[in-house]
């Protein structure tokens, strides 16, 4: 009994069509009838029912398939188990990011990619919903995202920075008298704006709902320093996090939002149970310490100057 006969026969039963096997597995079809046929002669036993256009699993094919399966899953944790121990890591590893934050992302990924130099590195950009949407379904195997006081469902993380959300005005706008308003003093004022889906704008949608009003976005950006360029031009005032608008204080007043207070919490996040292949859980034991390092180090450079 060999492995590619054991692979082709689930191929056939999973695709129910010898041709669509074939295809799966790169191969001739007439390599794949062959090869079922000396595994079901090795048996004793038909596994397939040829005998109309979509082929059916017989009474044994339905006994042998779970074992089959168990057979090329084992084998490829053989593989992973090995590369693993090696450390010759191979596959890809699909990271995400939102668009603004204070993570040395690229220098790790460089790290990365100099002690794995045979893994592919894939890196994108999206809102903080779709790179925790990106993870759960394995679509991505981590990501760096913005969330509140709660760890999303299904999730893993490490806290980055854990923040307050401000509003940031120019000078000359009528909150820049203020170091602190409520909440409720937004209501109905013009207020500039991530758009729907990012981190913040999540934290600002649920405590104005919370406080029983609908915010008045003025103005929809996805880079944070756009927002800080509207904010000092008079157009609103930004919402943005604490550290970002505090380093700049030569064009912004930053104004703390009470009663209640929001906070924005930067995390870097994998799937809970950890990504599934060996590469990827490689950049998650990489990441946790080394990021969260380097981040106190950036925002400590921000405080010194």
């Amino acid at each position: 009994m060999e492995l590619r006969q054991l692979a082709y026969f689930v191929a056939v039963a999973e695709e129910r069509n010898f041709t669509r096997a074939a295809e799966r597995e790169h191969v001739a079809q007439p390599g794949v009838s062959a090869q079922i046929r000396r595994l079901e002669r090795e048996l004793g036993q038909e596994l397939l029912d040829r005998s109309d256009r979509s082929v059916r699993l017989t009474e044994a094919g339905e006994a042998v398939l779970p074992y089959a399966r168990a057979a090329l899953a084992a084998v490829e944790g053989a593989r992973q188990a090995v590369d693993e121990l090696t450390g010759l890591l191979r596959g890809q590893v699909a990271v995400g990011t939102v668009t603004s934050h204070t993570a040395d992302l690229p220098d790790l990924l460089a790290e990365f990619h100099d002690a794995h130099p045979a893994v592919e590195i894939t890196l994108s950009e999206a809102t903080s919903d779709q790179l925790l949407e990106g993870l759960r379904t394995g679509r991505l195997d981590a990501a760096i995202v913005s969330v509140g006081k709660q760890t999303p469902p299904g999730i893993e993380m490490q806290v980055l920075t854990d923040q307050p959300i401000v509003a940031a005005v120019g000078h000359d706008h009528e909150l820049a008298v203020h170091s602190s308003v409520s909440l409720d003093t937004l209501r109905g004022r013009a207020l500039i704006s991530l758009p729907p889906g990012t981190g913040l704008r999540t934290r600002l949608d649920e405590a104005c709902a919370a406080a029983g009003f609908t915010p008045h976005i003025a103005f929809e950006a996805s880079d944070p320093e756009v927002l800080a360029q509207l904010a000092e031009r008079g157009l609103g005032a930004a919402i943005l996090p604490g550290s970002f608008a505090e380093a700049r204080a030569d064009r912004l007043r930053t104004v703390r939002i009470t009663r209640p207070a929001m906070r924005g919490r930067l995390v870097f996040a994998w799937r809970a149970g950890g990504p599934s292949g060996p590469a990827g859980r490689a950049l998650v034991a990489r990441a946790c310490p080394a990021l969260l390092e380097r981040t106190r180090r950036v925002l400590g450079d921000q405080a010194a100057s």
